[in-house]
């Protein structure tokens, strides 16, 4: 079986470590889509982009990857997965609530990149669709519940 492949947008303020990433991506046969120095550009690389995932360093100047990943989630931009090489508990707190993906520590390996893309796509897109069944579940319990009210009614005259 052919492994999906995906549009990425990556964001690193080291140059270095984003073509060491897009290399690997590009052989992996994902796209790289966009490219960002900080969290404020690949903010907007995700609204103007739409990708499939944005791989972010937490530690960037403007905005942290953290943030960033934060308003992505909150505005359905796209999943993230953070790079840092810091793995103290406050950044991986804080990256668990602002609903990052995954997380990978610096220097990235290809053999820890390549599944750890698409663990991330694939949960953020599981997400998506228990969060649609939640939706229609709800709306199917508001009717059902307005049926019962209204042949309460009809029994009481």
């Amino acid at each position: 079986m052919q492994e999906e492949k995906y549009r990425i947008v990556l964001a690193d303020d080291e140059a270095l470590t984003r073509l060491d990433l897009k290399e690997m991506l590009v052989e992996l046969g994902h796209q790289v889509v966009g490219e960002a120095r900080n969290g404020l550009e690949a903010l907007e690389l995700a609204e103007k982009l739409r990708p499939d995932l944005v791989i972010m360093d937490v530690r960037m100047p403007r905005m942290d990857g953290v943030k960033a990943a934060k308003l992505m989630h909150g505005r359905k931009l796209a999943p993230v997965l953070l790079l840092t090489a810091y793995s103290d508990k406050d950044i991986i707190r804080r990256s668990v609530e602002a609903g990052v993906m995954g997380y990978l520590t610096k220097p990235v390996l290809e053999r820890d990149l390549s599944p750890a893309v698409r663990v991330a796509v694939q949960r953020a897109r599981e997400m998506g669709r228990l969060k649609r069944y939640k939706v229609v579940l709800q709306q199917n319990l508001q009717q059902e519940r307005q049926q019962r009210l209204r042949r309460a009614g009809k029994a009481l005259v």
